[in-house]
């Protein structure tokens, strides 16, 4: 017993002088300088991993302390940090527009002093001028979050963002003054008595915008080639997936102002439909309504020919018999795009006023350019074919020739009016709405070259209660007997061709409804008879 009590007193008093060594070691390792690279305290955890396991408890309780100092250095548990390095952060929810309606503005009582009329015309007016609220914020953002940081970083130079941003900024006073004459407008209890004056004085100013849109082409081509520019794309990425983009691209705030454009005849619309008809605004929001569509026509006469020349610049010819002096005096692009030929190539077309262009896209430089394809086709020359699903296989061969599987739909055909100036071109589009559209474009180009009628031709034409030569009295009864030969190979009807020329229509309409009448009772008769035999025969049988 007593061997047995030395023994275990001592292992205990080993135990603790082996704990008590190991920690002074420590401590002199941390006194003494040392060149080593000191690890982090985050990967101090690990070593009680480096003991080896061992029965002794005193080891495995100094390895839990090193953990649990180390673990209240870092404040966070091993898992913990693991699961925050991988974890990634939640996207931002996207900033919301204020989509408050007028009447929600009101008091409970107030509401019962308008009339629902009155309410429909307070809502467009506020939706109007919450509209100029919202415009003017995207015009300041695009500034201020795109165009500045991307300057400032020499992301783009300011050249290339002259060419895509252009005068934005000066559009900006122009609704801040719509915007404060509408809220001068404003009465007390938020109600807007008239605001048409307000339009007709305003609405002219929004010419300015023809510089602006008429070089959008040329601003969405150079932002699409900038965005094969990794920084560019990184940047407008980033901004994509900010708050304040709505996730919106950076395209999206650059046309902005051309959608809100065609918004405003929209709007004042809805207000002269809620507005009374005695309502002294009337007029005024009338006479708005004509100033605007006279303004968009104008802006969009002015970038259709900006749009026009842009194309016509980008032109490649293989021949100069394919440069027709009508292109380069061409003023309205009808219609372009990608179009497939019979063979399955990829044409892009431009149909414009005069003349029809088949082009292939090309890159020269690093500048997209439209290499001419074949012979142009002018427009006076042209002619139009609506083929039907089937009618052409894809691959040039023609019904039969292929599996169901190659029939082309979706197709049509453009030629000359003489095929020796120059070959067929059998497109397809990419569905039946693509097609239509070109069909469409491509009849109204048609018909404003088809010739108009001259005076003296209109004058020789009989006039409607003029009856020409081919209807005579005489001509009719010739005409008469024909169609009564006609109806029946039976009845003859003898007409007298030396009928008086006072004959009336009247009288004609009663001989055809005469003729006809008997027709119809000389093939009942006659059916009469043929059932009377096939019964008689029917019974001489049933006697045989």
């Amino acid at each position: 017993m007593v061997a047995y009590d030395e023994i275990g007193s001592l292992l205990p008093i080993k135990r603790s002088l082996q704990v008590i060594d190991f920690q002074n070691q420590s401590n002199k390792e941390s006194e003494e300088p040392s060149n080593k690279r000191v690890r982090p305290l985050g990967r101090v955890t690990s070593l009680a991993n480096l003991i080896s396991p061992a029965r002794n408890g005193a080891v495995r309780r100094f390895g839990q302390t090193i953990q649990s100092i180390s673990f209240r250095g870092e404040g966070k548990s091993p898992s913990g940090s693991q699961k925050s390095c991988s974890k990634t952060a939640a996207p931002t929810p996207p900033k919301r527009r204020n989509s408050t309606l007028w009447s929600e503005t009101l008091d409970v009582s107030m509401k019962g002093n308008f009339s629902a009329k009155e309410i429909k015309r307070q809502e467009a007016i506020f939706e109007l001028s919450r509209g100029e609220k919202d415009l003017i914020e995207d015009l300041k953002l695009a500034r201020k979050a795109y165009h500045d940081p991307m300057l400032k970083l020499s992301i783009m130079s300011e050249e290339e963002l002259t060419h895509i941003f252009g005068d934005l900024d000066s559009y900006i006073p122009l609704h801040e003054d719509l915007l404060a004459q509408l809220t001068k407008a404003t009465g007390p209890e938020g109600t807007v008595g008239q605001i048409g004056h307000v339009f007709v004085n305003w609405l002219p100013g929004l010419n300015a915008y023809k510089a602006y849109c008429s070089k959008q082409l040329a601003a969405k081509t150079l932002l699409d080639q900038k965005k094969q520019d990794r920084r560019v794309q990184d940047f407008l990425q980033r901004c994509l997936e900010s708050p304040f983009s709505r996730k919106l691209d950076l395209w999206s705030f650059l046309d902005i102002p051309r959608s809100r454009l065609v918004k405003y005849p929209l709007l004042l619309k809805e207000i002269l439909k809620h507005t009374p008809n005695d309502h002294p605004d009337v007029q005024s929001l009338e006479g708005a309504i004509s100033i605007i569509h006279e303004v968009l026509s104008g802006i969009d006469l002015k970038k259709g020919e900006s749009d026009c020349q842009y194309f016509i610049d980008k032109l490649e010819y293989l021949d100069d018999r394919q440069k027709d002096p009508r292109i380069e005096t061409s003023k309205t692009l009808l219609c372009h795009g990608e179009l497939r030929n019979k063979s399955g190539t990829k044409l892009y077309v431009f149909l414009f006023q005069d003349i029809l262009i088949f082009t292939r896209p090309v890159t020269r430089n690093e500048r997209q350019c439209y290499q001419v394809y074949r012979q142009p086709i002018p427009v006076q020359d042209l002619v139009l074919e609506d083929l039907q699903d089937g009618d052409v296989r894809m691959g040039g061969s023609f019904r039969g020739a292929f599996s169901n599987s190659d029939k082309a739909k979706h197709i049509f055909r453009v030629r000359f009016q003489d095929t020796t100036q120059g070959q067929s071109h059998t497109l397809q589009g990419s569905d039946i709405f693509h097609k239509q559209q070109w069909l469409n474009c491509i009849r109204t180009a048609i018909a404003a070259h088809q010739p108009a009628q001259s005076p003296t031709r209109e004058r020789e034409l009989p006039q409607l209660n003029e009856e020409p030569e081919c209807c005579s009295p005489q001509a009719r009864n010739i005409r008469v007997k024909r169609l009564s030969s006609t109806l029946s190979g039976i009845v003859h009807m003898e007409a007298d061709e030396n009928t008086s020329e006072t004959a009336s229509i009247e009288d004609t309409t009663e001989e055809i409804e005469n003729v006809q009448t008997s027709v119809r009772k000389k093939t009942s008769i006659q059916k009469t008879k043929k059932e009377k035999s096939r019964s008689i025969g029917k019974r001489k049988e049933t006697l045989v």
